[in-house]
């Protein structure tokens, strides 16, 4: 905890808002996209969602290859804990929805389902996109998969799979590939090995317009090593820290250049959130 309250104190201290950002890429970003205060239909489905698990109370058991839970001491965990204190928040799922809506990707690369909460704003961003989500976990991915049928959301395959296996067996996008992954979620092992790792494996599949978010890059000093390793990769030219994402952008016509920025202007509410994890 200590970490996280240091670490946000320099965020807030070195971060800008969209007057301070010179790119336009990335000021059309920040003001269409990240302080965009439209109140979507579909939010009303992410909340939906939200509640149905928040109200289920059955134990289930997780089966976790990543770096663990500072919440959890035991594999056995109820449904609802889960969804409170380990699902992405409410306020970063509309981030999340409203990116993929801006950027559109047609198919998307989600590692790490958990109980779908991510999953279903990847979905909703574009409903006319590819979906495929990797979780390890057959109990939440079982769980994911119910709601997501159940609110309709049927462009999501769900495959319960080991990150790293999947990652090393898959055909990479080629000339000829069956792979074009527009926009990838890192959300599966907050670990520095396992991180640079997945990054290494799916370099091949970038294009001029992939878009990458790294989840939970504050969370231990190891990722932020991974973080700063992935920054100043040559073939890396934007990146943005957003505190709890990390985004990057492959865009060969931009200048290498970095951005601390917040996304949301409510600076108490948005560290409340993500303390909890």
């Amino acid at each position: 905890m200590l970490h996280i309250l240091k670490t946000y104190i320099n965020f807030i201290w070195n971060s800008k808002n969209e007057h301070g950002v010179h790119s336009p890429f990335v000021f059309d970003l920040v003001t269409k996209c990240f302080y965009d205060k439209t109140k979507y239909p579909e939010y009303e489905i992410l909340e939906d969602y939200r509640y149905n698990l928040l109200k289920e109370h059955q134990i289930i058991e997780v089966t976790d290859f990543g770096a663990g839970s500072r919440v959890f001491k035991s594999n056995k965990r109820k449904i609802s804990a889960i969804a409170k204190n380990a699902g992405i928040s409410p306020k970063r799922a509309e981030l999340l929805f409203r990116i993929v809506r801006y950027f559109q990707p047609t198919e998307i690369l989600e590692i790490g389902t958990s109980l779908g909460l991510a999953t279903s704003a990847l979905s909703l961003g574009n409903k006319n996109g590819k979906i495929t989500s990797l979780e390890g976990c057959p109990n939440t991915m079982s769980i994911a998969k119910n709601q997501c049928q159940s609110h309709k959301l049927n462009n999501v395959e769900f495959i319960n799979t080991e990150f790293s296996y999947f990652l090393k067996n898959y055909q990479p996008k080629t000339v000829t590939g069956n792979h074009d992954w527009k926009l990838i979620y890192f959300d599966g092992n907050h670990s520095k090995k396992a991180t640079l790792a997945y990054f290494e494996e799916l370099l091949p599949t970038i294009t001029n317009t992939s878009v990458w978010i790294f989840d939970d890059i504050h969370w231990s000093l190891e990722m932020e090593e991974a973080w700063e390793i992935i920054k100043k990769h040559p073939k890396v030219k934007v990146t943005i820290d957003t505190f709890q994402w990390g985004i990057v952008f492959f865009r060969a016509e931009q200048e290498k250049e970095h951005f601390i920025i917040n996304p949301s202007k409510d600076w108490s509410s948005y560290f409340l959130e993500r303390i909890k994890i």
